[in-house]
């Protein structure tokens, strides 16, 4: 009697003691790697939402396209089979937002200040909304930085590109850009770019030097010109469904986690970009050819056109609006 006494006395504190609750995942895939400004921004948010959360919430980080290449990763995103990416904004267009290929404009940010007049001002805010249609929420740009010209050849001028197969992302902005200079542009998944250079598929590219320098492009292109003639940015977009299904608590402590991670990335972006740039030019393997103001100046002026070719697609409202946010002049 007393041994049955003790059993059910020890079921009733079993059932009284708390199962702590399995934690929630978030899959967060990326296509570049770790040590990129976005890929270090990744990790650092892991940590502060974990931290955050006291282990409520588990963010798994998968960078390189090791679940999804470009072109996979939003419908996976849309499906539910990951919650979180951060996709270049080139990557909206093809959701039927083609408002987002404003950040694709040759030219439209002369710096960092310019970006950010639009990213954190009402002109970023309103693009963000338009995702919610799509099943979307997006939380916050993050920057990479400005594109670099490469090739096996010098570039210096807007004609010496002309013929070139040159390596887009899918956007009929950075299309027109390229025909704009008569190169040939071929659209690529990212992670296939690298051995597109090695097999002369493609003859050159652009990108931010964070990108060129970790994805070992300068390996297999003899020359880079700092251009600067483009921005490469990203929106941090979650699973909308999902994000409005949190608890509010766990909400509220990823939203301030991604506040400080944006921050971080923002800070980063620059200097990250500058110290690869570095890197390439003393990897020895490729040549850094810098432009001056003036010779930026002419790729300026061959590149502005495309502005007003484009400026129906976009919107013109949307781009008299950056224009006014930033101070643009053609």
């Amino acid at each position: 009697m007393k041994l049955k006494m003790l059993l059910v006395a020890a079921l009733v504190l079993a059932l009284a003691v708390p199962v702590a609750a399995a934690p929630i995942v978030i899959k967060f895939s990326h296509v570049v790697a770790v040590d990129t400004p976005k890929g270090q921004a990744a990790e650092y948010f892991k940590k502060l939402a974990e931290e955050r959360t006291k282990g409520a919430v588990k963010i798994e980080v998968y960078p390189n396209s090791q679940l999804y290449k470009d072109k996979e990763e939003m419908e996976a995103l849309q499906l539910g089979a990951v919650q979180m990416l951060a996709p270049s904004l080139a990557k909206f267009a093809p959701l039927g937002v083609r408002e987002f290929e404003l950040f694709d404009l040759p030219f439209i940010f002369d710096g960092y200040e310019d970006l950010h007049a639009v990213t954190q001002g009402p002109v970023g805010k309103k693009l963000l909304a338009k995702l919610e249609p799509k099943g979307i929420k997006g939380l916050a740009y993050w920057d990479n930085g400005f594109k670099v010209m490469s090739a096996n050849k010098e570039i210096r001028k807007p004609e010496d590109v002309k013929g070139m197969k040159l390596r887009i992302q899918s956007s009929k902005i950075l299309d027109a850009q390229m025909r704009a200079l008569g190169a040939i542009p071929q659209v690529m998944a990212f992670s296939e770019v690298y051995q597109a250079l090695q097999t002369g598929v493609v003859d050159g590219t652009e990108n931010p030097p964070s990108n060129l320098y970790t994805q070992k492009m300068h390996e297999v292109q003899k020359y880079v010109a700092t251009t600067d003639h483009g921005y490469l940015g990203y929106a941090v977009i979650v699973n909308k469904k999902f994000w409005e299904g949190l608890p509010a608590d766990i909400r509220s402590a990823l939203e301030s986690s991604m506040a400080e991670a944006t921050k971080y990335a923002n800070d980063i972006a620059k200097k990250k970009n500058d110290e690869d740039l570095a890197a390439v030019k003393a990897s020895g393997k490729s040549q850094i050819l810098q432009l001056t103001p003036a010779e930026r100046a002419v790729w300026k002026s061959a590149l502005v056109k495309v502005h007003d070719e484009m400026a129906d697609r976009i919107g013109k409202d949307l781009l008299q609006e950056t224009y006014q946010a930033t101070g643009f002049k053609k």
